[in-house]
């Protein structure tokens, strides 16, 4: 028989027990996740000291312990100093049998929505493959005899004859070279499985960056040392932490900034797949970093194919990305504003049957 305290620490929405002076009394691992912060550090700290919901707050909490009957607030901003504010439906209801006791629930709508983006954008990068590697190959070839036929007239030119030559082959070579992502996108092969160690993946992936794209970043990592391993197509997945390391350079532009890369554990996720069965994803990557943010007007778009907030974005990068772990059976996510855009890679834990094998 389930108890009072099981259902408290399954609940997978935050859950604060507030005293009569609105004090935290208690909090479940859910709100201990949303705050980043534990009990022992939050137990009687005033709880709008820890987080800001954009609405009026006390006059809610009144209503509620003058008519001892609960309120709703939907579509609310709530963040705390550690995370952007997310759009919550907040519930708070008073304490039976304990006079001016109340429990306050916080619904996150952006996982639902996002879970539900998920597979819209894993629809529309299928519907963008067969038209887009059609046109890659056709245009592919007449662009080859372009660049061949201004090779051969600039053998005969000079000057600024030449220079024009020069251009077309360089806009046809930088044309194929846009071509050849596109097909990359469509003929990503299945991924083939195994227990890969994540951190193992970020490190390589890391320390690619560092000699490279990322010389100029500084990297932070916040890595929980005691995550199991994943079930994921090693080199798939390293692509996608190398790309989203470069999106977080790019960002920061040549003065370079600070990327942080942090994992942990989160047991409440859980995607439904198309075919109705579930999955749980507890195994979180967040890549942050600290530049100017996404524009907003491509801020819910960002995985769907060839948007881009770049001038000369190919609008690939993010949608083989959302593509390749849409493959494997995770969730991606991205909450930006100005100074800090975080991409989060949900996963699932190898099998337990695989549990003893390695990987790469």
């Amino acid at each position: 028989m389930l108890t009072a305290d099981t259902i408290w620490i399954s609940l997978p929405m935050p859950v604060f027990h507030l005293g009569p002076d609105d004090l935290i009394l208690n909090l479940n691992p859910a709100a201990e996740q949303f705050l980043n912060a534990s009990f022992r550090s939050l137990a009687d700290v005033p709880l709008f000291d820890r987080l800001a919901i954009d609405a009026p707050m006390e006059e809610a909490l009144a209503r509620v312990r003058r008519d001892e009957s609960p309120l709703f607030i939907n579509n609310v901003d709530v963040g705390s100093g550690n995370r952007p504010p997310v759009v919550c439906n907040v519930q708070v209801a008073p304490v039976v049998g304990k006079r001016d006791h109340l429990l306050l629930l916080m619904e996150e709508r952006h996982i639902a929505a996002r879970l539900g983006r998920s597979h819209s954008v894993k629809s529309a990068a299928r519907s963008a493959i067969g038209m887009a590697e059609m046109l890659a190959h056709e245009i592919k070839n007449p662009l080859a005899g372009i660049a061949g036929a201004a090779q051969l007239l600039s053998m005969n030119l000079s000057g600024e004859d030449r220079e024009l030559t020069d251009l077309i082959v360089a806009e046809t070579r930088r044309v194929t070279k846009l071509l050849e992502q596109v097909e990359q996108f469509g003929n990503l092969r299945p991924p083939v499985r195994k227990v890969v160690n994540v951190h193992d993946l970020l490190d390589r992936a890391r320390r690619s960056a560092s000699v490279g794209f990322a010389a100029k970043m500084h990297v932070v990592e916040l890595y929980d040392p005691s995550l199991p391993p994943t079930w994921v197509d090693g080199d798939q997945m390293l692509q996608v932490f190398l790309n989203l390391l470069k999106n977080a350079s790019e960002a920061a532009g040549p003065e370079g900034g600070m990327v942080t890369i942090r994992t942990f554990y989160e047991p409440s996720l859980r995607l439904r797949r198309s075919d109705g069965t579930g999955a749980t994803l507890p195994l979180q990557v967040e890549i942050v970093d600290d530049g100017p943010g996404l524009p907003p007007e491509i801020a819910r778009e960002v995985f769907e194919p060839f948007v881009s907030g770049r001038e000369n974005g190919t609008g690939l990068g993010l949608a083989l990305v959302s593509k390749i772990v849409s493959e494997h059976d995770g969730w991606i996510a991205v909450d930006s504003v100005p100074g800090r855009t975080a991409f989060r890679i949900s996963l699932p834990v190898a099998p337990k049957d695989h549990g003893d094998r390695k990987g790469n």
